[in-house]
C-alpha cells in the first residue's frame, strides 16, 4: 500500500516507523507528512503523541465521514535536522458525502525532548 502522505513510498517504509516509534520524524516537513497519513489511517494515539503538550488537546475525534485524499506540500521555512523550530505551508484534499474539499493551513513545529512535534497552525 503506497504511502498516505504521497512520499511514493509503501506505507511500511515511510510513515508507519514513526506511528510505531520505529523511527521518529527527522525533520518538520517528515513529522507534517506522518501527521497526515496518521489522519488518513485513523491513528489518534499517534495524532496525540506528536503534538506539543502545551497545546494539545485531552483527545482527538475523527470525523468518521471524512476521507483524505492527497497531501499537498506547498512550502517549508527551516524545519531540519539542525534547526529547532520549523513551519510546514500544505493543503490537504480530502472528500465528504457532501464533495471534495481543501484544508489549507500553515503549521508551527518545534523539537520537545529531542524529537519534532506539532506546535499549532493557521488556517487560511
Amino acid at each position: 500500500m503506497r504511502c498516505p502522505c504521497g512520499s511514493g513510498g509503501t506505507y511500511d517504509e515511510c510513515c508507519a516507523r514513526a506511528h510505531t516509534g520505529a523511527a521518529p520524524a527527522p525533520t518538520a516537513e517528515a513529522l507534517m507528512r506522518s501527521r497526515y497519513s496518521a489522519f488518513a489511517t485513523g491513528d489518534t494515539a499517534y495524532l496525540l503523541r506528536s503534538w506539543h503538550p502545551r497545546t494539545r488537546p485531552a483527545t482527538v475525534a475523527l470525523d468518521p465521514g471524512l476521507r483524505w485524499d492527497r497531501l499537498e506540500i506547498i512550502a517549508t521555512s527551516a524545519g531540519g535536522i539542525l534547526h529547532t523550530e520549523g513551519t510546514v505551508e500544505f493543503r490537504a484534499h480530502y472528500r465528504t458525502g457532501s464533495g471534495p474539499g481543501v484544508l489549507h493551513e500553515t503549521s508551527r513545529f518545534v523539537r520537545h525532548d529531542g524529537r519534532w512535534v506539532y506546535l499549532d497552525g493557521e488556517v487560511t
